[in-house]
């Protein structure tokens, strides 16, 4: 388990919260386990997490999200207990709060207590995404040593951050996509896509600066002070 000074030194370096480092501690350390069993060969790893693990997003994620183009996992509820019995071996309290299939999937929480903290993680998989293939990709962090995961396939990443981003219109989902055109990462049909993008951002009522905020480090609030603007930039470079 990590020691408490190293997370401060984390959070300093970083230049954000104790309770971010932590997370990312705790989203490492799961995804490390639950890549090492067989079941999981088929689970692609996604969403705004998989962006600053594997491609050095800059935001802090809550969540991990998953997909597969099975029609369901067996077993995938045992999975993750014993996904939570290695955090055990870890001295970290885990346990499975809630857990249900959903009309398109499966989702869970799961509370982690550490530091006197309970942090909640929500593991959400979506089932049945038939064009889904994934890629091997080898995982670096301060915390743990190198683990091996797979993600979903680039281009299919993005196009499923550009449905999510037209289905609930967080500030989230803008950020990601503000991070996707920076990153230069390839956006299917990209000038329908952004199009639409730049109608929700100029129709958006979302205050970014309070949203965003606690999820990105210090070095970054600059870009959230006008952050509508400085996504209409990037957009209006590409349409």
């Amino acid at each position: 388990m990590i020691a408490q000074d190293q997370i401060r030194r984390f959070a300093t370096k970083y230049k954000t919260s104790e309770l971010n480092v932590i997370r990312e501690y705790l989203q490492h350390l799961f995804l490390s386990y639950f890549y090492q069993l067989p079941q999981t060969s088929q689970i692609y790893f996604k969403g705004g997490t998989a962006l600053r693990f594997v491609y050095q997003s800059a935001r802090f994620s809550e969540d991990l999200d998953f997909s597969t183009n099975q029609e369901d996992i067996p077993g995938i509820e045992d999975c993750l207990l014993e996904v939570l019995r290695k955090f055990d071996t870890e001295n970290i309290e885990a346990t499975l709060q809630e857990a249900k299939t959903t009309t398109g999937g499966y989702l869970s929480i799961i509370n982690f207590m550490l530091f006197g903290q309970t942090i909640p993680i929500q593991i959400e998989i979506s089932f049945r995404e038939k064009e889904d293939k994934g890629e091997l990709s080898t995982i670096t962090s301060d915390f743990i040593p190198p683990y091996t995961l797979t993600i979903l396939a680039e281009e299919q990443l993005v196009s499923q951050k550009m449905r999510a981003l037209r289905s609930r219109r967080k500030a989230r989902d803008f950020y990601d996509l503000y991070f996707i055109l920076r990153k230069q990462l390839p956006i299917p049909d990209k000038k329908a896509i952004l199009t639409q993008a730049q109608t929700a951002l100029q129709s958006s009522e979302i205050n970014f600066a309070v949203e965003l905020k606690q999820f990105l480090p210090k070095s970054h609030w600059a870009i959230i002070r006008d952050f509508k603007q400085a996504l209409k930039q990037e957009i209006q470079r590409y349409i």
